[in-house]
């Protein structure tokens, strides 16, 4: 990575341009655009950090992050050109050497990084005050602050850079503690908190989204109240709602609705046709991989979490009929789930998808982020798919409020509320939390984890929720992949380890523990 992070830096301006103003390369060499020709106008600062928000589309960084579902006990993922070798990471064979999706997971987070570095080491450039600068400053701060959590929480301490190397050479650093590296997100974060404009959502990130952010590295801290207190100020402040369609939530027509989009905190964008998920090096997109390919095949474990219309699980509701599993359930499961009893029809035409790849090895296909709109689906249909990736949803806001108040001091009025008001949302619509079955710590933290599950599933946040719960080597391990083969997660597994490659490239990175 530390190659390719010169080389980011080194081509880095030629992004910034082409993503908003082709027409200055054209007046600007590319050697002279760090130098400051190019920072000469807030129009320069517009298009520079739309450059920088184009590094979102990469990988985890983008629509794929659902993918993460596949390395947790939610979904099966078959391995594929984008993401090779995914397997490894689920069977415990994951080594220096892996490769494929574990590059990405290392390599995509310092892409983004590299492209904060180089305009907040620009930006001060162009003739503005610190007072027009330092939103645009905070929205690379937040995005920045993003890209570190993700490879903290993947890979443990890791090298930090704060400004853009001068050399090869100078990029060679040891690897910053844990600690350390949360400390460069929060300080991120507060900048950005302080900066950003106080607004909806709207396609560029808000004090919200920051707020929301910091909520998620706090809760993983295990800062409980802290925690509790931003994620308040966020349903204070009253800025996001929840969807009243959570399906809706997931499709471009609903995303671009006003009534739907106030739950949106921040999310990867895409625009058909000028820049849908993905067209090279060939076509894709949730809509091929999950619609068409099957590559995310939901497990029976998942499907058993969701309840049953009366709240209670299908252990224990007498609504639970074996014969007829699928009635009588929370309705987010038909909305997240393909069912094994359920035809896809385009809801415009009526006519009926079938046209699986491969059929499902678990009996579940994803539903949730298929627009079935555009079935059948192909690879012309590619260039129409740009549902945005939603990284943060005032829904989870409300699970983390509940989580927190918990976790800081056991149930509270609070917390139920909060959980209500996410399983009372229109379309889903399911009972309040049964105050008396959930009224210790321990019972109401196992329902608010299984109510995070359902909510948020194969949504990619899944895995590191386990990791953080410090669960993942117990859950993991009751399951098998459609072939039979049992999950492993061992304790080592909780920090994957540093490819082969970069410990070579750079002599002072020390491998992490246990490989």
């Amino acid at each position: 990575m530390i190659k390719k992070y010169i080389n980011i830096l080194a081509v880095t301006a030629a992004v910034f341009v082409s993503s908003c103003q082709k027409s200055l390369l054209d007046k600007d060499p590319l050697d002279s655009t760090s130098a400051g020709t190019y920072w000469r106008s807030e129009s320069d600062v517009q298009g520079g950090l739309t450059g920088v928000y184009s590094r979102l589309k990469a990988n985890f960084l983008g629509y794929e992050r659902i993918y993460l579902d596949g390395l947790a006990d939610n979904a099966f993922l078959y391995d594929n050109t984008n993401q090779a070798n995914f397997s490894a990471l689920t069977t415990g064979t994951v080594t220096p050497m892996t490769g494929g999706a574990l590059s990405n997971m290392y390599n995509s987070p310092y892409a983004l990084i590299a492209q904060c570095n180089f305009f907040l080491d620009n930006v001060g450039k162009a003739p503005l005050t610190d007072e027009k600068l330092n939103p645009y400053r905070a929205e690379a701060r937040f995005l920045r602050a993003l890209a570190y959590f993700d490879l903290v929480q993947t890979f443990g301490g890791v090298v930090v850079y704060t400004t853009s190397p001068k050399t090869l050479e100078s990029s060679k650093i040891a690897k910053s503690t844990e600690a350390q590296v949360y400390e460069v997100i929060i300080n991120d974060l507060d900048f950005a908190i302080a900066n950003l404009p106080d607004t909806r959502y709207a396609g560029r990130a808000v004090k919200g989204s920051a707020q929301g952010l910091k909520a998620r590295v706090l809760l993983t801290l295990e800062r409980f109240a802290e925690a509790a207190a931003i994620c308040k100020e966020i349903i204070d402040g009253g800025k996001f709602g929840l969807s009243n369609n959570y399906a809706a939530l997931f499709k471009t027509s609903g995303q671009t609705n006003a009534s739907v989009n106030t739950e949106i905190m921040f999310a990867t964008q895409y625009l058909a046709v000028t820049s849908p998920q993905r067209t090279s090096p060939g076509a894709a997109g949730m809509d091929i991989e999950l619609g068409w390919w099957s590559l995310m095949q939901p497990y029976q474990d998942l499907a058993d979490a969701y309840q049953c219309t009366d709240g209670k699980p299908i252990t224990t509701s007498p609504l639970y009929n074996a014969a007829t599993p699928y009635n009588n359930r929370d309705p987010r499961m038909d909305m997240t789930l393909k069912l094994p009893t359920e035809t896809w029809r385009n809801p415009n035409t009526n006519v009926a998808w079938t046209g699986f790849q491969t059929p499902s090895a678990t009996g579940y296909l994803m539903e949730k982020y298929v627009d079935l709109t555009r079935a059948p689906f192909s690879a012309t249909t590619a260039q129409n798919t740009d549902q945005d990736y939603i990284h943060l949803r005032f829904a989870d806001i409300l699970l983390m409020y509940a989580e927190a108040l918990n976790e800081a001091n056991g149930p509270s009025a609070a917390a139920y509320d909060a959980l209500d008001r996410v399983r009372a949302r229109a379309t889903v619509n399911m009972p309040a939390v049964d105050r008396n079955a959930y009224n210790s710590k321990e019972t109401l933290r196992n329902f608010i984890r299984n109510e995070r599950r359902v909510e948020l599933a194969l949504e990619g946040q899944r895995f590191n929720d386990l990791k953080r719960w410090k669960i993942a080597h117990i859950k993991l391990p009751t399951l098998k992949t459609p072939n039979g083969t049992p999950l492993i997660f061992k304790l080592d597994n909780y920090r994957y380890p540093f490819a082969q490659t970069e410990i070579d490239n750079n002599p002072q990175l020390k491998q992490n523990d246990g490989y």
